[in-house]
This record gives C-alpha cells, sequence and structure tokens, in this order.
C-alpha cells in the first residue's frame, strides 16, 4: 500500500545535508509543539485571518492533475472511480470557490505531473510534491494544508516508564539512516541509543521482533502499520506528534501554474474556509481514522 510514498520527497526518506550538533530550545519547542497525541489534525489557517475570494468568473476550466496509485491520497477505487484524499479535497475546494462544473480532475503517472503542468495541460497539481526551492523557480504553491508529523512507535513489551520520548532515554530507537527523521532523532533526542536501518521494511521487523525497543519514522505510515495485521498488534503509537519545518519540510501543498496569481490566491481563500469551517478535518478522518497527530 505505502510503496507509493515516495512521493514524499522531502518527508520520507530524503537524505539531508544538515547538522546535526545540539539543537537550540526554540528548535526542541519547535519538535515538541504538536505533542498532544489524538486523531485531530492542527488548524493551520488563522481563525481571524479574512482572506479575499478572487473572482473567478473568467476562468474556463480548473484542471487538477493527481495520480492513481497513492492511497489514501488518490487511488481508483473498486467501483473504478477516482478516489482518496487529495480527490476529496479537490472537490471541496472547487465547491467552495463556486466553480464545481469548471473543475476536472485528471489522473497521470507521477513522473509526468510537471512536465504536464509546465506545458499547461493543467492548472493545478495534488499529488503530495514536496516544496524545494528549484520547484519554486518553476511553479507556484499554496499553503500547507497537512503536516506529516514525525511519530514513535514502541514494541509493547517494553516497560517504558513514562508516557514521553525521555522514558526511551538510554533505549535502542530505530531509525531509516540517512533520511530527515534520522536527523531529527539525532538533534531532538540525543540521550535515546540510536539504532541505524536500511530501510523501512528492516526497521518495522526489528520492532516487532523486540530487537529495538523502538522506533522514529513519519507519522503517516506508522499509525497505519501498527493497526495493520502486518504488525501481529506488536506496536503501538508512543509520544508526540512531533513537528518541525527544518527536518520535515513546510508540509503538503497544492503545486500551481507560476502565472497564475489569481488562482493561487483563490486555493490559499478555500483551504483557509474549509480548515474554519471543519470540512477539512472531515475529509482528513474520512481517509485517516486512526490520525497521524
Amino acid at each position: 500500500m505505502y510503496g507509493s510514498c515516495r512521493h514524499f520527497l522531502a518527508v520520507v526518506a530524503v537524505l539531508l545535508p544538515i547538522s546535526v550538533a545540539g539543537a537550540s530550545a526554540a528548535e526542541i519547542t519547535e519538535a515538541s509543539s504538536g505533542a498532544q497525541g489524538g486523531a485531530e489534525m492542527p488548524i493551520l489557517a488563522d481563525p481571524n485571518e479574512r482572506l479575499a475570494k478572487p473572482d473567478l468568473s473568467t476562468l474556463v476550466r480548473f484542471r487538477v492533475l493527481t495520480t492513481v496509485d497513492f492511497p489514501p491520497f488518490s487511488f481508483v477505487d473498486q467501483s473504478g472511480r477516482l478516489s482518496g484524499f487529495h480527490v476529496d479535497l479537490m472537490r471541496e475546494i472547487c465547491d467552495e470557490l463556486a466553480i464545481g462544473p469548471k473543475c476536472q480532475i485528471q489522473a497521470m503517472p507521477f513522473d509526468t505531473l510537471q512536465s504536464a503542468l509546465a506545458d499547461g495541460d493543467g492548472e493545478a497539481v495534488a499529488a503530495g510534491i514536496a516544496v524545494t526551492p528549484a520547484l519554486r523557480e518553476r511553479f507556484a504553491f499554496s499553503r500547507p494544508y497537512i503536516t506529516i508529523p514525525g511519530r514513535f512507535a514502541r514494541n509493547l513489551k517494553v516497560d517504558a516508564k513514562g508516557n514521553a520520548a525521555t522514558a526511551l532515554a538510554g533505549r535502542p530507537v530505530g531509525v531509516v539512516a540517512g533520511t530527515a527523521h534520522d536527523a531529527m532523532l539525532q538533534a531532538f533526542f540525543p540521550s535515546l541509543r540510536r539504532v541505524g536501518f536500511d530501510n523501512q521494511d528492516a526497521l518495522l521487523q526489528a520492532l516487532k521482533a523486540n530487537e529495538v525497543d523502538a522506533v522514529f519514522s513519519d507519522g503517516l505510515r506508522l499509525p497505519f502499520w501498527t493497526a495493520s495485521a502486518a504488525s501481529e498488534a506488536c506496536c503501538a503509537l508512543f509520544d508526540g506528534p512531533y513537528l518541525s519545518e527544518r527536518f520535515l519540510g513546510e508540509g503538503l501543498t497544492i503545486m500551481l501554474r507560476p502565472n497564475a496569481p489569481q488562482l493561487v490566491a483563490a486555493v490559499d481563500h478555500a483551504l483557509a474556509q474549509l480548515a474554519q469551517k471543519g470540512r477539512l478535518q472531515e475529509i482528513y478522518l474520512r481517509y485517516f481514522p486512526n490520525g497521524f497527530y
């Protein structure tokens, strides 16, 4: 199910050329600021913010490009219908902007999305593409609508004295070596005994076999894995979530054509409205019932 998570270029498994020498107090506060747990997602819009709704009456059509191999964000369901979080989100955005009849959602291979948008074959891409400086030179991006946190999961055989990460001090904690989560673990949790693994499968197998007491990885996959048959009920989420733009990026955004500032403003307006009205939360819980916050 999660082979397609390669799309989270800056969230799941990207090597980061950054120093992990001691983190400042402000950075540690940043990392732990979301550590409340539960399924409710943070509201990324200021409730007092008032964004004007741009006039899109001259818009001919709004074509959104996505993929079919990125469940639960976008996939073809049993009836052959394109479904997923991104699909429902874009439909809600179109309804909020009153452009439903002009809204078209088209699926294509992930590696063709950028060229298709650059060639004018669409107005937006909703596919979990990580924001990078190089992409900002070519495209525009909306405000984030979801941030993917880092999470711990522990083996239930481990007798952790407490519910916070400090209870793992001195214990072996696994992480995929060379990833953003590896750098974040070393920067924010130096008291834990880091154990590096080559890939996510090896990491989770070691946790299940109790070769490590806990693991630190992305909050997108860990909740699904701990609740799945593959984990054999060995493990559970522990502490967190932990958010850090420094290590985990800005979050998921919608990529748009660079020469359409009015459309970018419209999407930002719609995202703010959906967050404030609770409709973004509804879509999130529809596809992530266990939550990753």
